[in-house]
Protein backbone atom coordinates (compact mmCIF):
# COMPACT_ATOMS: atom_id res chain seq x y z
CA UNK A 1 0.00 0.00 0.00
CA UNK A 2 2.80 2.38 0.91
CA UNK A 3 4.52 1.74 -2.41
CA UNK A 4 1.26 2.41 -4.28
CA UNK A 5 0.68 5.64 -2.39
CA UNK A 6 4.23 6.77 -3.08
CA UNK A 7 3.80 5.92 -6.77
CA UNK A 8 0.50 7.85 -6.93
CA UNK A 9 2.11 10.88 -5.28
CA UNK A 10 5.00 10.74 -7.74
CA UNK A 11 2.58 10.57 -10.68
CA UNK A 12 0.60 13.49 -9.29
CA UNK A 13 3.74 15.57 -8.91
CA UNK A 14 4.84 14.73 -12.44
CA UNK A 15 1.43 15.67 -13.87
CA UNK A 16 1.45 18.94 -11.91
CA UNK A 17 4.92 19.80 -13.20
CA UNK A 18 3.88 18.91 -16.74
CA UNK A 19 0.78 21.12 -16.52
CA UNK A 20 2.81 23.97 -15.05
CA UNK A 21 5.39 23.70 -17.82
CA UNK A 22 2.67 23.58 -20.46
CA UNK A 23 0.94 26.66 -19.04
CA UNK A 24 4.23 28.58 -18.96
CA UNK A 25 4.93 27.66 -22.58
CA UNK A 26 1.42 28.72 -23.61
CA UNK A 27 1.80 32.02 -21.78
CA UNK A 28 5.22 32.69 -23.34
CA UNK A 29 3.85 31.82 -26.78
CA UNK A 30 0.96 34.24 -26.29
CA UNK A 31 3.33 37.01 -25.22
CA UNK A 32 5.58 36.28 -28.21
CA UNK A 33 2.62 36.50 -30.60
CA UNK A 34 1.51 39.79 -29.06
CA UNK A 35 5.02 41.24 -29.38
CA UNK A 36 5.50 40.03 -32.96
CA UNK A 37 2.05 40.99 -34.26
CA UNK A 38 2.84 44.71 -34.89
CA UNK A 39 5.79 43.70 -37.09
CA UNK A 40 3.59 41.23 -38.97
CA UNK A 41 0.89 43.86 -39.41
CA UNK A 42 3.40 46.40 -40.72
CA UNK A 43 4.94 43.94 -43.19
CA UNK A 44 1.57 42.74 -44.53
CA UNK A 45 0.10 46.26 -44.67
CA UNK A 46 2.87 47.09 -47.12
CA UNK A 47 1.32 44.50 -49.46
CA UNK A 48 -2.15 46.03 -49.32
CA UNK A 49 -3.86 48.93 -51.01
CA UNK A 50 -4.98 52.04 -49.14
CA UNK A 51 -8.57 50.78 -49.16
CA UNK A 52 -7.56 47.44 -47.67
CA UNK A 53 -5.59 49.14 -44.89
CA UNK A 54 -8.59 51.21 -43.79
CA UNK A 55 -11.36 48.67 -44.35
CA UNK A 56 -13.29 47.19 -41.41
CA UNK A 57 -13.11 44.45 -40.35
CA UNK A 58 -9.41 44.37 -41.21
CA UNK A 59 -7.86 41.56 -43.22
CA UNK A 60 -4.80 39.74 -41.90
CA UNK A 61 -3.54 39.00 -45.41
CA UNK A 62 -4.15 41.05 -48.57
CA UNK A 63 -6.47 39.67 -51.20
CA UNK A 64 -4.02 40.55 -53.96
CA UNK A 65 -0.52 41.13 -52.46
CA UNK A 66 1.18 44.17 -53.96
CA UNK A 67 4.79 42.97 -53.80
CA UNK A 68 5.89 45.89 -55.92
CA UNK A 69 5.20 48.31 -53.04
CA UNK A 70 8.54 47.43 -51.46
CA UNK A 71 10.48 48.17 -54.63
CA UNK A 72 8.50 51.36 -55.25
CA UNK A 73 9.15 52.64 -51.73
CA UNK A 74 12.87 51.81 -52.03
CA UNK A 75 13.14 53.77 -55.28
CA UNK A 76 11.13 56.82 -54.20
CA UNK A 77 13.72 57.86 -51.59
CA UNK A 78 17.43 57.11 -51.03
CA UNK A 79 16.79 54.60 -48.29
CA UNK A 80 20.00 52.76 -49.11
CA UNK A 81 21.90 55.94 -48.27
CA UNK A 82 19.90 56.48 -45.09
CA UNK A 83 20.48 52.94 -43.87
CA UNK A 84 24.19 53.01 -44.76
CA UNK A 85 24.58 56.28 -42.82
CA UNK A 86 22.79 54.87 -39.78
CA UNK A 87 24.74 51.59 -39.81
CA UNK A 88 28.08 53.39 -40.20
CA UNK A 89 27.41 56.00 -37.50
CA UNK A 90 25.85 53.52 -35.06
CA UNK A 91 28.67 51.00 -35.60
CA UNK A 92 31.37 53.62 -35.03
CA UNK A 93 29.63 54.82 -31.87
CA UNK A 94 29.38 51.23 -30.58
CA UNK A 95 33.13 50.72 -31.00
CA UNK A 96 33.95 54.03 -29.30
CA UNK A 97 31.61 53.40 -26.38
CA UNK A 98 32.92 49.87 -25.82
CA UNK A 99 36.53 51.07 -25.59
CA UNK A 100 35.74 54.16 -23.51
CA UNK A 101 33.34 52.46 -21.10
CA UNK A 102 35.67 49.46 -20.63
CA UNK A 103 38.68 51.60 -19.73
CA UNK A 104 36.68 53.90 -17.48
CA UNK A 105 34.89 51.03 -15.71
CA UNK A 106 38.19 49.18 -15.21
CA UNK A 107 39.76 52.28 -13.68
CA UNK A 108 37.02 52.78 -11.09
CA UNK A 109 36.72 49.10 -10.18
CA UNK A 110 40.23 47.58 -10.31
CA UNK A 111 42.63 50.49 -10.01
CA UNK A 112 43.53 52.41 -6.86
CA UNK A 113 43.90 56.18 -6.96
CA UNK A 114 42.96 59.14 -4.84
CA UNK A 115 39.34 60.34 -4.89
CA UNK A 116 38.23 57.20 -6.72
CA UNK A 117 34.98 57.13 -4.74
CA UNK A 118 34.22 60.77 -5.52
CA UNK A 119 35.01 60.21 -9.19
CA UNK A 120 32.69 57.20 -9.29
CA UNK A 121 29.95 59.22 -7.60
CA UNK A 122 30.40 62.00 -10.15
CA UNK A 123 29.93 59.53 -12.99
CA UNK A 124 26.79 58.11 -11.41
CA UNK A 125 25.52 61.65 -10.87
CA UNK A 126 25.98 62.30 -14.57
CA UNK A 127 23.68 59.33 -15.23
CA UNK A 128 20.85 61.35 -13.65
CA UNK A 129 21.24 64.32 -16.01
CA UNK A 130 18.79 64.23 -18.96
CA UNK A 131 20.49 64.06 -22.33
CA UNK A 132 18.48 67.05 -23.58
CA UNK A 133 20.08 69.20 -20.88
CA UNK A 134 23.47 68.98 -22.63
CA UNK A 135 22.25 69.57 -26.18
CA UNK A 136 23.04 73.30 -26.16
CA UNK A 137 26.61 73.07 -24.77
CA UNK A 138 27.29 70.08 -27.02
CA UNK A 139 26.09 72.02 -30.04
CA UNK A 140 28.35 74.96 -29.12
CA UNK A 141 31.37 72.66 -28.67
CA UNK A 142 30.78 70.98 -32.04
CA UNK A 143 30.37 74.39 -33.65
CA UNK A 144 33.70 75.59 -32.24
CA UNK A 145 35.37 72.39 -33.49
CA UNK A 146 33.76 72.84 -36.93
CA UNK A 147 32.16 69.41 -36.67
CA UNK A 148 28.57 70.40 -37.36
CA UNK A 149 27.02 68.76 -40.40
CA UNK A 150 29.61 65.96 -40.48
CA UNK A 151 30.03 62.29 -39.65
CA UNK A 152 32.67 63.28 -37.10
CA UNK A 153 30.18 65.40 -35.18
CA UNK A 154 27.59 62.61 -35.15
CA UNK A 155 30.12 60.09 -33.82
CA UNK A 156 32.17 62.27 -31.48
CA UNK A 157 29.13 63.68 -29.69
CA UNK A 158 27.97 60.15 -28.77
CA UNK A 159 31.26 58.32 -28.22
CA UNK A 160 30.94 58.46 -24.40
CA UNK A 161 27.90 57.18 -22.51
CA UNK A 162 27.41 57.28 -18.76
CA UNK A 163 24.95 54.41 -19.04
CA UNK A 164 27.59 52.31 -20.83
CA UNK A 165 30.14 53.06 -18.10
CA UNK A 166 27.62 52.13 -15.40
CA UNK A 167 26.63 48.88 -17.16
CA UNK A 168 30.22 47.73 -17.70
CA UNK A 169 31.17 48.77 -14.16
CA UNK A 170 28.48 46.49 -12.74
CA UNK A 171 29.88 43.59 -14.78
CA UNK A 172 33.49 44.32 -13.83
CA UNK A 173 32.56 44.37 -10.13
CA UNK A 174 31.72 40.67 -10.43
CA UNK A 175 35.26 39.84 -11.60
CA UNK A 176 37.51 38.80 -8.74
CA UNK A 177 40.17 41.38 -7.94
CA UNK A 178 42.56 38.50 -7.26
CA UNK A 179 42.66 37.80 -10.98
CA UNK A 180 43.75 41.36 -11.63
CA UNK A 181 46.41 41.14 -8.93
CA UNK A 182 47.66 37.84 -10.37
CA UNK A 183 48.05 39.51 -13.75
CA UNK A 184 49.99 42.37 -12.17
CA UNK A 185 52.29 39.93 -10.38
CA UNK A 186 53.02 38.27 -13.74
CA UNK A 187 54.05 41.67 -15.07
CA UNK A 188 51.02 42.40 -17.24
CA UNK A 189 49.99 46.01 -17.75
CA UNK A 190 46.51 47.25 -16.84
CA UNK A 191 45.67 47.54 -20.53
CA UNK A 192 46.59 43.90 -21.13
CA UNK A 193 44.73 42.73 -18.02
CA UNK A 194 41.63 44.59 -19.16
CA UNK A 195 41.47 43.10 -22.65
CA UNK A 196 42.84 39.59 -21.98
CA UNK A 197 41.35 38.78 -18.57
CA UNK A 198 38.49 41.05 -17.54
CA UNK A 199 36.83 41.75 -20.88
CA UNK A 200 36.59 38.07 -22.00
CA UNK A 201 34.92 37.17 -18.69
CA UNK A 202 32.24 39.83 -19.27
CA UNK A 203 31.84 39.56 -23.05
CA UNK A 204 28.09 38.93 -22.77
CA UNK A 205 27.71 42.35 -21.14
CA UNK A 206 29.65 43.94 -23.99
CA UNK A 207 27.37 42.20 -26.47
CA UNK A 208 24.28 43.56 -24.74
CA UNK A 209 25.88 47.01 -24.65
CA UNK A 210 26.66 46.82 -28.36
CA UNK A 211 23.10 45.77 -29.20
CA UNK A 212 21.37 48.42 -27.10
CA UNK A 213 23.73 51.16 -28.26
CA UNK A 214 23.41 50.22 -31.93
CA UNK A 215 19.61 50.13 -31.73
CA UNK A 216 19.35 53.48 -29.94
CA UNK A 217 21.79 55.20 -32.30
CA UNK A 218 20.27 53.62 -35.41
CA UNK A 219 16.90 55.05 -34.37
CA UNK A 220 18.27 58.36 -33.11
CA UNK A 221 16.31 61.28 -34.52
CA UNK A 222 16.35 64.59 -32.67
CA UNK A 223 20.09 65.11 -32.08
CA UNK A 224 21.21 64.15 -35.62
CA UNK A 225 18.52 66.42 -37.06
CA UNK A 226 19.78 69.24 -34.85
CA UNK A 227 23.44 69.09 -35.90
CA UNK A 228 23.10 68.04 -39.57
CA UNK A 229 21.39 69.78 -42.47
CA UNK A 230 23.00 67.97 -45.40
CA UNK A 231 20.49 65.50 -46.97
CA UNK A 232 23.40 63.12 -47.67
CA UNK A 233 23.93 62.78 -43.89
CA UNK A 234 20.32 61.86 -43.12
CA UNK A 235 19.86 58.85 -40.85
CA UNK A 236 17.00 56.38 -41.12
CA UNK A 237 14.59 58.14 -38.74
CA UNK A 238 15.03 61.49 -40.45
CA UNK A 239 14.78 59.83 -43.86
CA UNK A 240 11.48 58.20 -42.93
CA UNK A 241 10.21 61.54 -41.69
CA UNK A 242 11.13 63.21 -45.00
CA UNK A 243 9.47 60.40 -46.95
CA UNK A 244 6.35 60.61 -44.78
CA UNK A 245 5.88 64.38 -44.99
CA UNK A 246 7.93 65.97 -47.74
CA UNK A 247 7.85 63.13 -50.25
CA UNK A 248 4.14 63.42 -50.90
CA UNK A 249 3.33 60.25 -48.95
CA UNK A 250 1.50 62.01 -46.10
CA UNK A 251 -1.90 60.37 -45.75
CA UNK A 252 -1.84 59.10 -49.34
CA UNK A 253 0.61 56.23 -49.63
CA UNK A 254 0.33 54.24 -46.44
CA UNK A 255 1.39 50.95 -48.08
CA UNK A 256 4.65 52.60 -49.17
CA UNK A 257 5.16 54.06 -45.69
CA UNK A 258 4.66 50.61 -44.16
CA UNK A 259 7.06 49.09 -46.70
CA UNK A 260 9.73 51.69 -45.94
CA UNK A 261 9.31 51.15 -42.20
CA UNK A 262 9.57 47.38 -42.65
CA UNK A 263 12.83 47.24 -44.61
CA UNK A 264 14.51 49.96 -42.52
CA UNK A 265 14.10 47.96 -39.30
CA UNK A 266 15.32 44.75 -40.94
CA UNK A 267 18.97 45.30 -39.83
CA UNK A 268 17.81 45.59 -36.22
CA UNK A 269 15.84 42.35 -36.40
CA UNK A 270 18.80 40.52 -37.91
CA UNK A 271 21.10 41.98 -35.26
CA UNK A 272 18.78 40.86 -32.47
CA UNK A 273 18.51 37.33 -33.86
CA UNK A 274 22.30 37.10 -34.03
CA UNK A 275 22.83 38.42 -30.50
CA UNK A 276 19.91 36.86 -28.62
CA UNK A 277 22.05 34.04 -27.19
CA UNK A 278 24.47 36.57 -25.73
CA UNK A 279 21.55 38.45 -24.18
CA UNK A 280 20.33 35.28 -22.50
CA UNK A 281 23.85 34.52 -21.24
CA UNK A 282 24.03 37.99 -19.74
CA UNK A 283 20.66 37.55 -18.04
CA UNK A 284 21.65 34.15 -16.66
CA UNK A 285 24.96 35.60 -15.43
CA UNK A 286 23.15 38.42 -13.63
CA UNK A 287 20.64 36.03 -12.05
CA UNK A 288 23.44 33.73 -10.89
CA UNK A 289 25.33 36.64 -9.35
CA UNK A 290 22.22 37.88 -7.55
CA UNK A 291 21.51 34.41 -6.18
CA UNK A 292 25.09 34.05 -5.06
Amino acid sequence: MKEMNASNKTNTVNVTKLLGTGLRHILLLAVAVIMAFPFYWMATSALKTNDEIWQFPPTFWPVDPQWGNYAEAWLQAPFGRYMANSIFVAGAIVICQIFNSAMMAYAITHMKFRLRGAFTGLILLGYMIPSTAVYLPSYIVLSELHLLDSYGGLILSNCVSVFAIFLVRQAFMQVSHELVEAGQIDGASHFRILWTIVAPLTRSTFTVLALTTFISQYNNYFWPMLITKDPDLRLVSAGLRDFFIEGGAYGLKWPLIMAASAFTILPLIVLFLVGQKAIMRSVNFSVGVNKG
